[in-house]
């Protein structure tokens, strides 16, 4: 049977219900992948099976190798991660309900293999087996990201302050609703409901973060708390500053945010990977991801905060993405209520609008989930091209969503029964679910599949520990490499000074550039504050290649630790920095000084390291760009190898659905005139054989009436009557030959018929394995900068911050 639903770009959801008989239909439901670019929303409630079919639409998705973002506000996601293809109780056991084997008088060990045998069972009733969980195991990752936690993956959700992309910067109207949104997550996180256009907070922190964006930096919370004291402004509309929100006052509102961020709790707020889509899609191999984000242990407002974050993330992915008609990820939220109410505007509202109004035009499909419609904005809803309907709960909620697909059939321009609709709706059962699909002629009604994935529940905080990547000891990173060592290999040991409250200044000539680095938030360091020299180089480089059509400026900040005689190239081994450091113009009081090197006084110095700085940047940096010689293609600059494969996985969709849909013109014409034969076919065999039941009736008849003649003595009739029934027993026999070369016929008809349908699943299947983008291999070509183009544009001398303990043991504070 799985030869019947492993079809390219279909998802197997279930199969066809028959609502008369009770019963379902041999018919499968396949629906097309490319239908969930215009978005789809699942209502049910509570035992009608609509966890247990979004969880199956997520395992065809993964199969087919689409990654998704799924928002997890219950802990029933989790659940993704439970597959277990040998289907053994020892496997399920861990993850039983103990409460639940209990109630049913049975060990933990009993209940996991009755669990395991019904697993088994329920697979097999829909042709489905462990090979098949093992290939959706095989498809893609399943990773639990904790925002706010370290039970799963953490997330680090600082970079949302980060500058949006070019895309989202130019364009005005995106640019403000990014701000909106992220401005109203930040105070919601606060306890402050604000007014975009009243709210004097949001006002200020609007017009820091639109500032900051618009110049392209990077906010983090202590600069924005920096910046909230003292504004790079001095009045908000017409009004002056201290008119409009005190000083005072904007100190209270700075000190909310600095009790956030001190907060032990936070801390969890700026651990882990960055929220960063691309990085959350697809695995650094390229694998495709499906990364559920639980967000069931965050409090109501540490939820809308993280939501409106991500989401805002999306858009600023999204609109960075070329456009495409395949599917190329998807957005999945259960228990969407409270996030897209019909008349408030939480933070979460604006992002998730734009996706379900713009989202199609870039391959990204929207699903939504909720037992709840009435609370729902169902003109935001009318943006939605599939409707799975279960069983609901209230009339009210059944006419509310009668009101939401009239205006989705609206839009669409098509029709739609109501009262078929409602009838329908009013005797749903559990599991069975009524499609309306725009892009079908009329509503299905279906039984949800068995799932690959074992449906235990909301799991526990130890059960999600359970499933995540054994954190493994912090080893330091290449940037990090020296955070901690002995002074003495520093080159600064006797020189360095005690503590002082002041200490003067090396007299430099005015042609050097001097500056203090800044220490990282979050890094007070345990012993005392010691400043060791550096070199801060900035260069501006520029990678053009003709083959790769790359024109990419870009540049390149490097630091170099200076010891008491430099080399000749101090940049041989120059730390890579990620963009320009905060810097300040004098140091923290207190602190003592290392001593600088005799050459970093010397005007001449500077210029020799500059000439340095340019050969190395030549050599030391280059452009790497990965090429897929199968597809043609490119990498873009900095992209990484699993983004570029997650694009290429994107660019062989597209070039399957393009020869699919080629095969399915060439086909479909052919199929028809089967169907249709066939058809003719099957009324001619059942026009024979009434016909030839006919015949045998009128003999039989025919051949009493003459025995019965001869009986009686009317012989003239009788042999009449005899001759008669010969000619009907010769006409039986010729009808009786009819029906059998009309069933022959039939036959052939089909034997024809399943050899196209082979030849059509050779053709697919040949496709399926031509753009397999696990199978394609890459090459990198190194792009060095252009000469004629490379600029110097600074070096300066650096005072990097460094703690020291009493042991002579350095931890940087950079």
């Amino acid at each position: 049977m799985s030869a019947d639903f492993e079809k390219l770009g279909a998802f197997y959801l279930g199969r066809v219900f028959d609502p008369e008989a009770g019963k379902l239909k041999d018919e499968l439901l396949l629906y097309d992948s490319k239908d969930l670019t215009t978005h789809a929303l699942c209502v049910g409630m509570t035992g009608s099976g609509k966890t247990g079919l979004c969880i199956g639409l997520l395992e065809e998705a993964a199969i087919d190798g689409i990654p998704a973002l799924v928002i997890d506000p219950k802990g029933d996601l989790s659940n993704l991660a439970l597959t277990f293809p040998g289907l053994k109780a020892e496997a399920f056991e861990p993850w039983v309900d103990p409460g639940e084997a209990a109630r049913m008088a049975m060990t933990v060990k009993q209940y996991a293999g009755r669990i395991a045998e019904l697993w088994k069972k329920g697979l097999a009733e829909w042709g489905q087996s462990g090979k098949r969980i093992k290939r959706f195991r095989n498809s893609a990752e399943v990773a639990i990201y904790t925002p706010g936690s370290r039970v799963g993956r953490p997330l680090c959700v600082l970079r949302s302050l980060a500058a949006p992309s070019a895309a989202v910067a130019e364009d005005d109207d995106a640019l403000r609703d990014r701000v909106q949104a992220a401005v109203s997550g930040l105070l919601s996180l606060l306890g402050i409901t604000a007014d975009p256009i009243r709210s004097r907070e949001h006002i200020l922190l609007s017009n820091l973060v639109d500032r900051a964006w618009r110049e392209g930096r990077d906010l983090e919370i202590a600069s924005l708390i920096a910046e909230i004291q003292v504004p790079p402004f001095e009045r908000l509309g017409v009004v002056d500053l201290e008119s409009f929100f005190p000083a005072a006052e904007r100190f209270e509102l700075a000190m909310s945010l600095n009790s956030l961020l001190a907060s032990p709790g936070f801390s969890a707020w700026m651990e882990g990977e960055p929220l960063d889509v691309g990085r959350l899609l697809y695995t650094p191999e390229g694998r495709p991801r499906l990364a559920v984000l639980s967000i069931a242990h965050l409090s109501e407002r540490e939820r809308m905060f993280f939501v409106a974050l991500l989401l805002n993330e999306v858009v600023s992915w999204m609109r960075s993405q070329p456009g495409t008609s395949s599917l190329r990820a998807l957005l999945y939220m259960d228990e969407v209520f409270g996030y897209f109410p019909p008349t408030a505007n939480p933070p979460s509202k604006i992002p998730m609008l734009t996706l379900l109004k713009q989202a199609r035009a870039y391959g990204l499909g929207v699903v939504l989930a909720t037992q709840n419609p009435v609370d729902l904005d169902y003109k935001g809803l009318s943006n939605c091209g599939t409707w799975f309907l279960g069983r609901l709960q209230t009339e009210r909620d059944k006419a509310r969503v009668l009101d939401g697909l009239e205006g989705v059939a609206a839009s669409a321009g098509g029709n739609f029964d109501r009262q078929q609709v409602d009838r329908i709706l009013s005797g749903l059962k559990s599991r069975v679910f009524l499609m309306n699909n725009v892009h079908e002629d009329r509503p299905e009604l279906f039984h949800t599949r068995w799932t690959l994935s074992y449906l235990r529940g909301p799991l526990t905080r130890e059960q999600i520990r359970l499933l995540s990547p054994k954190k493994a000891a912090k080893q330091p990173s290449a940037r990090q490499s020296s955070t901690r060592h002995p002074v003495t290999e520093m080159g600064v040991a006797a020189q360095l000074p005690e503590p002082s409250d002041a200490f003067e200044r090396a007299l430099l000539p005015p042609e050097i550039e001097e500056y203090w680095l800044s220490r990282a938030p979050g890094k007070p360091g345990s012993g005392r504050l010691v400043y060791r020299p550096a070199l801060l180089g900035l260069a501006s480089l520029h990678y053009a290649d003709a083959r790769s059509k790359c024109d990419y400026w870009e540049n390149a900040h490097l630091l170099t630790l200076l010891n008491d005689d430099p080399p000749a190239n101090p940049w041989d081994g120059a730390e890579r920095l990620p963009g320009l450091p905060v810097l300040e113009d004098d140091p923290v009081a207190g602190a003592s000084l290392a001593d600088l090197p005799a050459a970093a006084t010397r005007v001449r110095s500077y210029a020799s390291w500059q000439k340095r700085l340019k050969s190395a940047a030549y050599r030391d940096l280059p452009l790497t760009l990965f090429h897929c010689s199968e597809l043609k293609t490119y990498s873009q600059p900095k992209e990484e190898e699993g983004a570029f494969r997650g694009r290429l996985a994107l660019a062989a969709r597209e070039r399957r659905d393009l020869a699919v849909e080629k095969l399915r013109r060439k086909f479909s014409p052919k199929l028809a005139r089967l169907d249709e034969r066939i058809l003719r076919a099957q009324q001619r065999v059942e026009r024979e054989q009434s016909q030839h039941k006919q015949q045998k009736f009128q003999t039989v008849v025919s051949a009493a009436a003459t025995v019965l003649g001869a009986l009686f003595g009317r012989k003239a009739s009788s042999v009449g009557r005899a001759a008669t029934t010969m000619r009907g027993a010769g006409r039986i026999s010729r009808e009786a030959g009819d029906v059998e070369r009309a069933k022959e016929l039939l036959e052939e008809l089909r034997r024809k018929l399943d050899e196209l349908e082979e030849e059509f699943a050779d053709a697919t299947a040949t496709v399926a394995e031509n753009v397999d983008p696990a199978t394609l291999p890459l090459q990198e070509r190194l792009i060095r900068p252009r000469k004629a183009d490379l600029l110097i544009e600074r070096v300066a001398l650096v005072w990097t911050p460094w703690s020291v303990t009493s042991e002579g043991i350095a931890e940087r504070l950079f």
